[in-house]
């Protein structure tokens, strides 16, 4: 058999589960999922795994598309095409500041959305761990911890998850 894709253990409560992440970390383990019905906040910390990339780049997007489009309509206004209308001022700055504020918006809600899938590696149509058997338990009433093992350190991974509390299944997939 060639060397696996990942390991994969089945456990049935969210507490196995993160107590099996603490033991696969403190073997030294790098590339560590988590996957079940629904968040569990332990296994996120103990993964690593941080929001504030996303956050950074919807604000830095927002701020240059907010930045562009009040540029716009203050070069638009007051150099390309000067219209007094009423006696304003040809800088009206509060009249740029609606349009502004909603093209900040959706250039940040875009950028969000962007920056989401480019740091999860999305769309991802297939992963190893997909091909466990039971997997779509996921989504139901099961999770699951997987590591991603160097060639060679599949049986060191199958053993320490076999070795942990609580594991209902562990599988190699390829």
């Amino acid at each position: 058999m060639s060397a696996p894709g990942a390991v994969v253990a089945e456990f049935a409560r969210a507490e196995e589960m993160v107590a099996a992440l603490r033991a696969v970390r403190d073997a030294g383990w790098q590339r560590i999922d988590a996957h079940g019905p629904y968040p569990v906040p332990e296994a996120a910390e103990i993964i690593g795994t941080r929001g504030w990339p996303v956050a950074a780049i919807a604000v830095g997007a927002g701020i240059l598309g907010g930045a562009l489009q009040y540029g716009a309509q203050w070069y638009l206004s007051v150099h390309d095409y000067p219209l007094n209308v009423g006696g304003r001022p040809l800088h009206a700055w509060p009249l740029f500041l609606p349009a502004t504020y909603i093209v900040a918006v959706l250039w940040a809600a875009v950028a969000a959305l962007l920056g989401m899938l480019w740091l999860n590696g999305l769309p991802r149509l297939h992963h190893p761990v997909f091909a466990a058997p039971g997997f779509e338990r996921a989504m139901e009433d099961r999770f699951f911890v997987s590591i991603l093992p160097a060639a060679g350190e599949a049986s060191r991974a199958e053993a320490l998850l076999r070795a942990q509390p609580g594991a209902l299944r562990v599988e190699r997939v390829p």
